[in-house]
């Protein structure tokens, strides 16, 4: 891994001065993923609070180049890109070498944008897709995701006497990502950059297309303290809820096993989304999640041992 004072050289591809909320970890993880090459890199953003927040016009964050699309064809985007690249090189026109890159949040990912990308990972286009995990479509309203967790309070599930916030449990995205059986899929989070670094250099070098599934804690959305950003990601990671691993040809390999078992409880208690949950009478909704989470956490460790 490269030293810090050399990543001091290296252009982070957000300036100053963009209009994310205080305390969002998106522009995080963006400069940790984009540090992480030793080439220049080309952006497609899909629409979301990363692409509303630094592109106000007539102004951007970007120091890269950058190219904005809709909610749904990042990866559409970033491919055709992509292959009019390879086109140039194959020519002669063209001989420097270039990282491509997507972002986009979970609503453009786990959802809306979810066919698109499937289909760039099944044509093999070389390019680097990054999902920063806010858990809703936080841009327009904190409504509902696909990739909100169990009973979170959102504006489309909202917490009341009937349903105590969003019923479904969150979607495996890794997993049907990985069962495109691409070179590289991995799940980390801000609060380890080196982690993240790491991934993000290896999603670069792989023979093919890769994956990033990054956790964004949300600040307005989570209803947590702006000094809490990166410590409510830490704390997912060691109840397991947001366990950090990685999948290489196909084998799967956790990449951090927590020492202790942290209840889940005490995620959810750094966290307003969640208040409803800790009155008397809900502790088997909160029995229920864990439950869920000591589930998945058992499949991660059966698909690592197996080594499929």
């Amino acid at each position: 891994m490269v030293t810090l004072k050399e990543l001091t050289h290296r252009n982070p591809g957000l300036a100053p001065g963009h209009r994310l909320c205080a305390g969002c970890v998106a522009s995080i993880v963006v400069k940790q993923v984009i540090l992480a090459s030793d080439k220049p890199v080309v952006v497609a953003n899909a629409t979301g609070c990363l692409e509303v927040a630094t592109t106000i016009y007539p102004y951007t964050a970007w120091t890269v180049p950058w190219i904005h699309n809709a909610f749904e064809n990042a990866a559409s985007t970033i491919s055709g890109v992509e292959t009019m690249y390879r086109a140039l090189k194959k020519q002669g026109k063209y001989d420097k070498d270039i990282n491509f890159v997507a972002f986009g949040g979970d609503g453009g990912t786990y959802d809306i944008g979810l066919q698109a990308i499937s289909g760039a990972l099944e044509r093999r286009h070389k390019f680097v897709f990054v999902c920063y995990d806010n858990e809703a479509y936080m841009n327009t309203g904190i409504q509902r995701s696909s990739a909100t967790p169990f009973r979170a309070n959102t504006t489309t599930c909202p917490a009341g006497k009937v349903i105590p916030g969003k019923p479904e449990h969150r979607k495996d995205l890794a997993a049907i990502i990985a069962a495109h059986d691409i070179p590289y899929v991995a799940q980390c989070s801000p609060h380890d950059w080196r982690d993240v670094f790491s991934k993000a250099e290896k999603a670069y070098a792989a023979d093919g297309p890769a994956f990033l599934n990054v956790l964004s804690s949300c600040t307005r959305g989570w209803r947590v303290p702006l000094d809490q950003a990166l410590e409510v990601c830490r704390m997912a990671v060691e109840t397991r809820f947001w366990p950090l691993f990685e999948v290489v040809d196909g084998k799967w390999k956790i990449t951090y096993k927590p020492k202790e078992r942290v209840p889940i409880i005490e995620w959810l208690k750094m966290q307003g989304r969640y208040s409803h949950l800790l009155k008397p009478g809900n502790e088997h909704i909160i029995d229920e999640f864990q439950a869920a989470i000591d589930k998945r956490w058992d499949d991660l460790l059966k698909r690592e041992s197996s080594g499929v």
